[in-house]
């Protein structure tokens, strides 16, 4: 019996063994088959829409192939992004999103939504620790909030921990021209650009170029019209198209564009960068060190005034010379209907071919710039425009920042369950791989690696996007940079510039008294999150007062007054400026 029974249990026995090796051979065949499958959807897209690439297509799908590996885990989950709505994530949105589903079968939802949207929902989930969206796009400008609260995953953590089977061997770090703008003070990399667009100098190279026009503004101003290095040569252009020339081929034209309707983004307008543009803050880059483009003073990693009594500049002379400027060059320079326009109403104007310069003008209308047909574009695709360095004001010095540049970048909360977390870092990554990014750089034009910078296609691509891949290339880009870790909390601070700036365009107060009213305010918040103590060791510190001469005194900013704001207008020669640019040099 006993025998019998080791006969049958070792017939049992190898029924299921027989069993279990069919269900492995079954199940082994089929993740092979979808294996199989996705390889194909890889090589469908790589052959209709990832081309040119920085890679071979040999790379490329073996790039892809790791996505499909490293993806297996995740299979049949549907994850949540979002990010603001411009050109480069609409493509993301509609493409990007449908080819990383077909490749790794992670399903995508990548919403788009306005930035003011994507700001106060990360404060939500910041704050309430609800998984809203498993990845989010957010400005680099939340670099100074994220390191502090500790709600952002540490990406430099992550891909060396949790996320090391899901980080892509070819992400290649060092090609990214953005990562110093997202790395705390601690040296961790706390986002991952994803889409880069800089605040330059816009104008009319056509009319520039016309011997009548330069001619008639020699003799005006005694100097040549070009491409202006200070203020006081804007304002001089400025005024003469709209003053002096005020007609070209019967259409009226101004010298200036802006806009001033007070609405959350009339806060963008200042924060980027514009008290920089004058000279606001201290020398260095990416931002000024102590006092950086706000006017908030740091010492060590501690953010500790914003008034000039504390050690501050946002209510300095050089503040106040920037809102005066903006103020009347928008009301004497530019179309009547610009004071009561929002930034997505001011944007599309200069298209339309009666507006001279901008000093304030973000590449990433690039692509809408260069449509056929437009007005300000030529019969043969070439732009009638082009795009230069900002001109910086009469407080500005050699060694300080000179504009501001957006670095919309992958962020990751640690309220984020891991797995979808690990998912949608996939997908973050999808986005920025060598794989996809040139032709995302193409369409969207905000470029995020230097390999595309440089690349065949887009030195093909240069002669009609008006500078936009000369400025790119040239070693003049690092000095536009975006809101540093001066900044303890964006979300909080930010909006208290569009609320006290309106004030002063709607003759409530004066300029001087908004920006002592936006100093004061920023002080206060400081003090709070100080009185909160949770920030850690870079929470802010808020100095005594001293008094304004007393920090006058002292070497940097905030700078006293000074005697004469409007030193002799200064131009350059665009195409000598671009020739430096090709050349390797500044200027």
């Amino acid at each position: 019996m006993r025998g019998l029974r080791r006969g049958k249990l070792g017939k049992a026995s190898l029924c299921i063994g027989f069993l279990a090796v069919t269900l492995f051979m079954v199940t082994g065949l089929a993740a092979a088959d979808d294996d199989a499958k996705y390889m194909e959807a890889a090589k469908k897209w790589v052959e209709q829409e990832f081309t040119p690439s920085t890679l071979s297509k040999e790379e490329q799908l073996k790039e892809l192939e790791w996505f499909i590996k490293a993806s297996k885990p995740f299979r049949g989950m549907e994850i949540k992004v979002v990010s603001e709505t411009i050109t480069t994530h609409e493509y993301e949105s509609k493409t990007l999103a449908k080819a990383f589903y077909e490749i790794t079968g992670i399903k995508l939802t990548h919403d788009l939504i306005q930035e003011g949207d994507v700001i106060e929902k990360i404060q939500t989930q910041m704050q309430s620790g609800q998984n809203i969206y498993d990845g989010w796009i957010n400005d680099s400008d939340l670099i100074g909030t994220h390191f502090r609260y500790g709600h952002a995953v540490s990406l430099t953590d992550f891909m060396a921990g949790e996320g090391k089977d899901v980080t892509l061997p070819t992400l290649d770090l060092p090609d990214f021209i953005g990562t110093s703008f997202t790395t705390g003070p601690d040296g961790k990399l706390y986002q991952l650009p994803d889409q880069q667009f800089a605040n330059l100098y816009w104008f009319r190279y056509d009319w520039f170029q016309r011997p009548d026009l330069k001619a008639k503004f020699k003799e005006i101003y005694g100097y040549e019209l070009g491409v202006p290095v200070n203020w006081s040569a804007y304002e001089d252009i400025a005024e003469f198209f709209t003053d002096k020339v005020k007609e070209i081929d019967g259409k009226r034209v101004y010298g200036h564009m802006d806009y001033g309707k007070k609405s959350p983004d009339l806060g963008w307008r200042f924060t980027d960068a514009w008290l920089s543009m004058a000279g606001t803050g201290d020398k260095g880059l990416p931002n000024g060190k102590p006092v950086d483009e706000w006017g908030i003073r740091v010492e060590g990693c501690r953010p500790v005034a914003s008034s000039v009594s504390r050690g501050g500049a946002t209510n300095g002379p050089a503040a106040v010379y920037a809102m005066e400027k903006y103020m009347e060059w928008l009301k004497k320079y530019a179309p009547a209907e610009a004071l009561g326009m929002t930034f997505y109403e001011s944007g599309p104007v200069p298209a339309q071919g009666h507006i001279a310069q901008q000093i304030f003008w973000y590449t990433a209308f690039t692509a809408d710039m260069v449509k056929p047909g437009l007005d300000v574009v030529n019969p043969d695709g070439t732009p009638k425009w082009r795009m230069a360095p900002s001109p910086h004001g009469a407080y500005w010095e050699d060694g300080m920042k000179l504009g501001y540049q957006d670095c919309g970048s992958w962020t990751f909360l640690k309220s984020t369950p891991i797995d979808r977390m690990k998912a949608a870092w996939l997908y973050a990554q999808f986005c920025v791989a060598k794989t996809t990014s040139l032709k995302k750089t193409i369409v969207g034009l905000t470029p995020i690696r230097n390999s595309d910078v440089t690349s065949e296609a887009m030195a093909k691509l240069a002669p009609k996007l008006g500078g936009l891949v000369e400025f790119y290339k040239s070693p003049a880009r690092v000095a536009w940079t975006p809101t540093g870790t001066n900044v303890p909390d964006y979300p909080k601070m930010a909006q208290l510039w569009w609320q006290n700036i309106g004030e002063t365009l709607s003759g409530e107060v004066t300029p001087q008294k908004a920006m002592d009213n936006l100093a004061e305010a920023q002080d206060k918040v400081l003090a709070r999150l100080e009185r909160a103590n949770v920030q850690g060791e870079c929470a802010p510190k808020l100095n005594p007062e001293k008094g304004a001469e007393y920090w006058f005194a002292q070497p940097g900013a905030p700078k006293p007054k000074l005697a004469n704001e409007k030193p002799k207008g200064e131009t350059v020669d665009y195409d000598q400026l671009i020739k430096a640019w090709r050349e390797g040099r500044v200027k």
